[in-house]
């Protein structure tokens, strides 16, 4: 029998908290016409099925990003 995974969803401040990156941070990394631009970084899922809706973040995907960040850093 396959086990699920448990996932937690992070809203927008808590993305903010546990990156360290401000609101206009996190919405430059996810456009790509930013000179921010970081095709890397997770990209939200709606909560909502209004087109401006509220957002959330995957858990293991910003830790994984963080976790990628850390390694590239540490083989400069």
């Amino acid at each position: 029998m396959r086990q699920s995974i448990p996932l937690k969803l992070l809203r927008r401040a808590q993305v903010e908290e546990i990156t360290g990156l401000k609101r206009s941070s996190i919405y430059n990394r996810l456009n790509p016409d930013s000179k921010h631009y970081d095709p890397n970084f997770p990209k939200p899922i709606s909560l909502s099925s209004f087109e401006k809706g509220s957002v959330a973040w995957i858990a293991s995907e910003v830790i994984a990003w963080i976790e990628h960040k850390i390694e590239v850093s540490r083989a400069q």
